[in-house]
């Protein structure tokens, strides 16, 4: 892996299952609900000067970043919501990266965004750990990504709190291009 991979991606990239066992899926949902609280403690107390680091170089802000989790989970959790009620639908992407740009993610406190996932995270997993076993084969179309179930939203929205606390703990710990 080369530099720029090691800071777009420092735990590495997502590769989907087909299906979650039981165990794994559980596992999965458990560091779903710890996320919020491990997004906290890396970005709860930090000044404005360290939220308005770069993760890399031509990255987000720490900031951003902590915005983003909360924008890009609740849109998952929209969706897995669609899959369990109608047959297979077609969701709506959004751009992340125009988010990002918007003066909210640029400025505002990142406790409104902390305590947006504490609530979110505490309602998804509430939904997740009702579900049952045939529930995780459900399903929506992503336009540019195609068929997407449960269990597999489940794994990249694992996947994806811990890459992004990775991100924040890399940009405190390490100066980009390190």
């Amino acid at each position: 892996m080369d530099d720029l991979e090691i800071w777009k991606y420092p735990i590495g990239r997502f590769t989907a299952p087909a299906a979650l066992d039981p165990e794994t899926r559980r596992a999965c949902i458990d560091a779903l609900e710890r996320l919020p609280a491990t997004m906290r403690s890396l970005a709860g107390s930090l000044s404005d000067s360290q939220l308005d680091r770069p993760y890399r170089a031509g990255g987000w802000t720490i900031r951003q970043v902590v915005h983003h989790v909360p924008e890009s989970h609740m849109n998952m959790y929209i969706r897995m919501r669609l899959a369990l009620t109608e047959d297979v639908p077609t969701i709506k992407p959004y751009d992340e990266n125009r988010w990002a740009e918007l003066p909210d993610s640029r400025s505002a406190p990142v406790s409104l965004s902390l305590d947006l996932l504490e609530a979110l995270h505490r309602r998804w997993v509430v939904f997740l750990r009702m579900l049952s076993g045939h529930d995780f084969q459900r399903s929506f179309r992503h336009p540019d990504s195609g068929i997407i179930t449960i269990d597999q939203g489940i794994a990249a929205y694992d996947w994806h709190g811990r890459h992004h606390a990775a991100h924040i703990e890399r940009a405190l710990t390490v100066e980009p291009g390190s």
